[in-house]
């Protein structure tokens, strides 16, 4: 069983930065974060596995995702944020060692998610 615990969410202005991390409990070989706002579905946001990254056109070149192997730690940096980056942010993660590369920003490549962080970005 893996735990995820995330932090870092908050309220932000329209243009601004903010950094969410989520730190798990054993070993993972994918992490990802989603994101869900209200009335909407679930999407991915960014991903990573065997040092490889992933974005949702909706966010590149504006998020970074990165972890610290050491501290077991998953991050998510968020810069030039608009009002549609409004959601509650969840991490995902996963230790199956069979998984396609081209479905980490799908929820159902993870078996093990967090209890959410709120953004709210403020125009």
């Amino acid at each position: 069983q893996v735990q995820l615990v995330e932090s870092g969410g908050g309220s932000v202005q329209s243009g601004g930065s903010l950094r969410l991390s989520c730190a798990a409990s054993g070993y993972t070989n994918k992490m990802g974060w989603f994101r869900q706002a209200p009335g909407k579905e679930r999407e991915g946001v960014a991903a990573i596995a065997r040092g490889i990254t992933n974005y949702a056109d909706s966010v590149k070149g504006r998020f970074t995702i990165s972890q610290d192997n050491a501290k077991n730690t998953l991050y998510l940096q968020m810069n030039s944020v608009t009002p549609e980056d409004t959601a509650m942010y969840y991490c995902a993660a996963g230790r199956s060692p069979f998984f396609s590369m081209s479905r980490l920003l799908v929820s159902t490549s993870y078996d093990y998610w967090g209890q959410g962080t709120q953004v709210t970005v403020s125009s």
